[in-house]
């Protein structure tokens, strides 16, 4: 019988690595460009571990990097078991895993199991098959309504907009079934009631395993499982709140969802160490310990801070919610701020009145959606915060997922002219959503290279547009700078190994609301003043500042940590 997550802990350490580990996202096409052709690739990671092992993370993930005709960045997946071509190879992947594996840093990778895109190889068998095929149950087929079946099966919608339901021409020419699509019509979801669908993904996990691959990225866990026959035939009603909080939404976080997980967890812990995993869940809060069980994937994302505003009681309450249920629960808790799907938070911190992970201000106002003008961003202050927020979250116990290009103190790029833009979401949504593109702009290496107009990034141009100033982030220019982002992410993730033991805090009393202080063990004290005016700072060795201190006084904005010598 396979031992659970936490009888591995207690006989093999090694298995621990994941619980306080720093994770460093890697959005494959936008991180290094190899080979000039405009697009990053895996060998472009390679070229670049050293750089990964000065910054001083634990474990790099990966976004999708399997064959895509990119109809949404790569999470429409035509093979799970192959590397795209203009990404490189497996050899290539092999010799990635390798170098990184040399240096110490582990290899998650990202894995889309709800749905295909429909270049994949039984998606083209179930549009050659006919209507209730072995091929088309697969995927979520069902007649259409009205006279001809010319009405999709019922209201819902797609997350990207539009109908959720694409009607197929059938074998022979005529007008058909409809598929299910709970994001772009290119990407089919599956049907998860179906054995074979089971079967291929324990195949797909136990690939990359082997392979090395130390963990995986769940993307939308909680999406597998769905009660198609559900009553709710319209949008609204099916985004009832009761819904959510119950386990009850046809779509979202059902029951039986974790039964897949806990067949991927023997899968997982067939290997020494156990391969990890973490789930992308945007579920309830108090439904979200499921996902992260030791029977199940073991780790859950928790976007609660992500969400929050730059506030002292906001974090604090987040802060307290989430390490009170992982010790409940015996896992971990995680940390993230910016990822490939939000606006960064160096610039959501800089909005007027704003934060949130799409850039929507307190008075309802989008900054995307107003035109993205980098004159309304406050980039200093949004820097200055991010790095307090930072500082705060590295030194909490579980894990922290960073993303690329938030250790430069990148900036959310707001302006792409359309004809650049990749996202579906623009697409399908003009003038509700803009997309996320604006966080997946190439990294600036060099700030002025000598071959090629991409800022070191490779070649003469990007996939995506690179802004003129994002010169000034550049990874050359910060590493000849002891003051800049870079500067203080690498001392911060070198001080943090010193914290990895205790997965606990204890809170501080503070005599101002905007304060927020806790000690950790071996008499580390780390306080974040929120507000705007200084405060005085215990007597202590300063470790690291997230701003330049004022004497003997925090100022606002600012996050430190002391060793306290009383």
């Amino acid at each position: 019988m396979p031992a659970t997550a936490h009888e591995h802990d207690r006989t093999n350490p090694a298995a621990d690595w994941w619980r306080q580990a720093v994770v460093y996202q890697v959005y494959p096409r936008s991180f290094a460009d190899s080979n000039a052709d405009g697009i990053g690739d895996i060998a472009g990671i390679t070229s670049r571990v050293d750089y990964l092992a000065r910054l001083g993370v634990d474990a790099v993930w990966l976004s999708p990097f399997y064959p895509s005709a990119l109809a949404d960045g790569g999470y429409d997946v035509d093979d799970y078991r192959n590397v795209d071509p203009r990404l490189g190879t497996l050899e290539d992947f092999d010799a990635m895993v390798a170098a990184l594996h040399g240096v110490g840093i582990k290899v998650i990778a990202d894995i889309v199991p709800n749905h295909t895109s429909d270049r994949h190889e039984w998606f083209a068998e179930a549009l050659a098959s006919p209507r209730g095929s072995a091929a088309r149950e697969r995927y979520i087929f069902r007649d259409g309504l009205g006279e001809n079946g010319e009405l999709p099966p019922n209201g819902w919608t797609s997350i990207f907009g539009g109908p959720a339901w694409e009607r197929v021409t059938e074998p022979d020419g005529t007008p058909g079934q409809w598929y299910f699509h709970l994001f772009a019509k290119e990407q089919p979801d599956l049907n998860w009631d179906n054995p074979e669908v089971h079967e291929d993904f324990l195949r797909t996990l136990r690939f990359w395993s082997d392979r090395g691959v130390d963990g995986f990225r769940v993307d939308v866990a909680h999406g597998l499982k769905k009660d198609m026959d559900a009553v709710h035939d319209d949008l609204e009603t099916i985004h009832r709140a009761d819904l959510f909080s119950l386990g009850e939404h046809p779509l979202w976080d059902r029951d039986e969802v974790h039964s897949v997980y806990a067949e991927w967890r023997k899968v997982f812990n067939e290997y020494t160490p156990p391969r990890t995993a973490v789930a992308e869940a945007w579920v309830h809060a108090d439904r979200r310990a499921r996902y992260a069980s030791p029977e199940g994937l073991g780790q859950a994302f928790n976007f609660d801070l992500l969400q929050a505003d730059f506030d002292a009681e906001q974090y604090r309450a987040i802060i307290a919610k989430n390490l009170a249920e992982a010790a409940a629960t015996g896992t971990s808790s995680t940390w993230v701020f910016s990822n490939h799907d939000v606006v960064r938070h160096a610039t959501r911190y800089g909005l007027p009145k704003g934060s949130g992970r799409s850039g929507h201000g307190a008075d309802g106002k989008d900054w995307l959606l107003d035109g993205g003008d980098p004159a309304e961003v406050d980039a200093q202050l949004g820097l200055r915060r991010a790095k307090a927020a930072t500082a705060l979250m590295l030194a909490l116990p579980g894990s922290a997922y960073l993303y690329q290009g938030e250790e430069l103190g990148l900036q959310e790029v707001g302006r792409i002219p359309e004809k650049d833009r990749q996202d579906p979401t623009y697409f399908r949504n003009r003038g509700v959503e803009v997309g996320r593109d604006g966080c997946r702009v190439p990294l600036p290496w060099d700030a002025a290279p000598a071959e090629g107009s991409s800022y070191g990034f490779g070649g003469d141009g990007a996939h995506l547009p690179q802004p003129a100033w994002f010169a000034d982030y550049a990874v050359n220019l910060q590493e000849a700078d002891s003051a800049s982002t870079l500067a203080f992410y690498r001392k911060a993730l070198g001080l943090r190994r010193e914290l990895q033991g205790e997965e606990r805090l204890v809170w501080a009393q503070t005599e101002d609301d905007d304060v927020l202080a806790f000690e950790r063990p071996g008499g580390w004290r780390v306080i974040t003043n929120f507000g705007p005016a200084p405060i005085a700072l215990p007597e202590g060795e300063v470790l690291l500042a997230s701003a330049e201190l004022d004497g003997g006084k925090l100022p606002g904005d600012t996050t430190v940590w002391i060793r306290v010598t009383s």
